[in-house]
This record gives structure tokens, sequence and C-alpha cells, in this order.
């Protein structure tokens, strides 16, 4: 077998754990959602892992990738960012939209975080200092904020006396109490003019799981190297997404997602890349570099989707550069369904693919659809059945071209793979 592998027998190991924490008003009504980092079932944040992990890791796999509204069923969401997640501007990855930039309370560089905050806060993002401590130090970030969130302390006057200093102070800043676990956290607080409530009194941290697939270091390593230049070499950048399965679905969400409104369709895996820009591919690839992905990868799938890809490349080529490139696109979305474990039907709206990209995926239509159907024949060694296929789409081709893609095909995918594991 020229192409083998068997998608039912590959497993989808790396599910992402993220939790998030009803955030109450007055009425005990949600108000927002805090969406909290875990690496297992285990519902609390993980030993070992840094802030700036934790960060990039939620930020990354599930804020990104899944989306921040689904995450908090369409009600704010509150984040916690590390400073140095701010200094590399992250949150211009997300919308603003019902998005609130927690920063938290281990944040050292305050002026640089001063003139950052400033920046981004003119742009439409809203922030919460979380667990402030009435230090002097955060004097010029407060002014900057729209929450504050404090925890209850005892004797439960301290807290008590700190939100009423604040109301005085920063009239037009809500303050958020945290960790309320009993009637009377509750009834305190409240009495002394906070806004919103939190804690295990009202509602613990509910767990959200969910597929997902990472990239290899070795190519997001490289794609570091890529931005770092002075000037960015799109052509670069698209070569190297192209050889990841997770890559190439990232960049087409993140496309997505910042058309917005304007529902444009992405043909190819270079449009996606131009359209983004230099700005966001190198936050993009920070954001990579930050969270430190590449465990667990579901090689013999994403292995698989390269074969494919690479063959339709390969088929498609006579058609010209963009039918070809388009034709690798497909080979590599033609998996995602089995690593992701979502309906391909959803995937194709996620990423809002090219209608004649998407009538191939999902029914084989066009010469595109065609070629996918010929290249899962050859996958399964149906070479007859590959023969019908291939007079049907392109009848001037010849049938031992096909078993030169196919080899090209498996040698292209072992050569990526063999970089990938040295």
């Amino acid at each position: 077998m020229l192409m083998s592998g068997t998608v039912t027998k590959v497993k989808n190991t790396a599910v992402q754990y993220i939790a998030r924490q009803a955030i109450l008003d007055a009425d005990r009504k949600i108000y927002a959602y805090e969406l909290l980092y875990r690496d297992s079932n285990n519902n609390a944040f993980p030993m070992g892992v840094s802030d700036s992990q934790a960060t990039g890791r939620m930020f990354f796999n599930s804020l990104m990738f899944v989306g921040v509204e689904r995450l908090a069923a369409g009600q704010r969401a509150f984040i916690n960012l590390s400073d140095e997640s701010l200094l590399q501007e992250l949150p211009n990855l997300l919308k603003p939209d019902n998005l609130v930039v927690e920063i938290v309370e281990r944040s050292k560089n305050i002026p640089e975080l001063v003139r950052i905050v400033a920046a981004l806060k003119k742009r439409g993002y809203r922030f919460a200092l979380d667990d402030y401590d009435g230090d002097p130090r955060w004097q010029p970030l407060i002014k900057l904020m729209s929450y504050i969130k404090l925890e209850i302390e005892a004797p439960i006057i301290k807290t008590t006396m700190m939100i009423k200093k604040l109301k005085r102070s920063y009239p037009d800043v809500k303050i958020i109490v945290e960790r309320i676990e009993t009637q009377e956290h509750y009834a305190f607080v409240k009495n002394a003019g906070a806004d919103y409530f939190q804690g295990f009194y009202f509602a613990r941290p509910e767990m959200l799981n969910h597929g997902n697939i990472e990239p290899s270091k070795i190519i997001v390593f490289d794609l570091l190297r890529c931005t770092a230049k002075p000037d960015l070499c799109f052509r670069e950048i698209q070569e190297r997404v192209a050889k990841d399965l997770s890559l190439t679905a990232r960049v087409l969400k993140l496309a997505n997602s910042k058309a917005g409104n304007q529902k444009i369709e992405m043909k190819s895996i270079s449009q996606a890349v131009i359209y983004l820009g230099e700005d966001a591919i190198r936050q993009f690839v920070r954001v990579l570099a930050l969270s430190e992905l590449g465990v667990d990868k579901p090689a013999e799938l994403t292995k698989m989707g390269l074969m494919r890809a690479k063959f339709m490349q390969l088929f498609l080529h006579p058609g010209g550069e963009e039918m070809a490139e388009q034709g690798y696109l497909i080979g590599l979305m033609s998996v995602l369904d089995a690593v992701l474990e979502v309906e391909l039907s959803v995937i194709v709206a996620e990423f809002s693919l090219d209608s004649s990209l998407s009538s191939a995926l999902l029914n084989y239509q066009g010469l595109l659809g065609g070629a996918l159907k010929l290249t899962l024949a050859i996958e399964k060694n149906d070479w007859q059945d590959a023969e019908m296929i291939l007079k049907a789409i392109r009848p001037a081709t010849k049938t031992k071209y096909l078993y030169d893609f196919a080899l090209e095909s498996r040698d292209y995918a072992d050569d990526v793979f063999s970089v990938v594991k040295s």
C-alpha cells in the first residue's frame, strides 16, 4: 500500500482542559465568567506551571481556537494574562468584545504595563486588576482599570473597609469580590458596596474539555526564526504553516476571526497568511512559542493529512499554482474531523472556506472534490476505483502518474516527520 492509514484507529489524545467560574451581580444573576487554565480533569491550577505557560496554553489552545464567546456562553469573559503576555500584546489576537483582561498581582514592570494598557484601552480593551492588595505601586494602573478584584480577608472588616475606600477614591471602577464561601461573607461585602461576586458559595469552577492538536516545536521554532527577521517573507511562513495540520487550522481560524463580519472566504493558506499581515503573524508565532506546544501529537493521522495534501497538490499542479495550493489545503483539512472529533461541516463553517473548497470537502464536488475522492481511493489501495475516478475527472492523465504521486507524497510526509522527530 503506497498511501496507508486508517482514521478510525487513531485516537485524539490531545484533550484540552479549561474551567470557568461565574461572576454574579447583586441580584445573583450571571454577569460574566472567569476562564481558568487547567491541564487535566483535576479542577485546580496545575503545579509547576508558570503564569506565562498557563497564559499561552489557554490563550492559544482554547480562547483563540474554540472562541471566547463559546467558552463564556455569550457572557463577558475575564482572562488572566501575565505581564509577559501583555508586553507581547497578546490581546490583539482576540477581539475586545465582551473580553476583560485581568492583570495578575505578580506583575512587576508597572510603568511598562501602564503604557501598554493605555494603548490597548484606546482600542477598546477593558482591564481588571486582580487580587488588589492596596500597595501604592498600583496607583498609576488603577486609573486605567474598569474593575478591581479583591479576595476575602480575615477578619472580614479588612475587606469591607477596602471596598469603601476604593469606592470613594474610584467611583467609576467596579469592585469584584472573589473567594466568597459563606452567606456571611456575601452579606458583608454586598452591604459595603461591592458590585460583583465570585466564589464557592455561588458556584465552583465548571470544567470544559475539548479536542485539540498541537504544532511541533521544530516548526514553531522555525517560524519564530522567520518572524525574527526585519522583513517578513510571507512565502516562508506559508510553506512552514503548510507542513503542520494544526498550524493550518489555527491560521485559518485566526484569519476568519479577524475578518469578522466581512465574511471573507479563505481559499488558501497563503491568502490567510497575507490577510493577517505582519503584526498578527508575529504575535501569533509568539503565542505559539510561549505556550510550549508539541506534546501528544497524533502523528499517524497528521502524517496521513500531509500525504493527502501533497498528493492533491501534485495531481492538481497542471491546473496552476492556485489550484495546486487549494488542493494541498483540502488534503490537510480532510482529516480534521477525526483529529478534533468534530463534524467536518462544523469545521467548514468555522473556517469560512470558499464555496468550491467546502463543497469539495463535504460532497466531493468539482475537480477539487474529485481529486480528494481519488486520493482516498489510492489511500485505501483501491486502484480499480481510482482508475474510474481518474477517467471521470481527468482522462488524459495516465494511471502511472498516480503511482508516482503516491510515492512522492509518502516520501514528503516521511521527510517532514524526520525533521520533526530529530
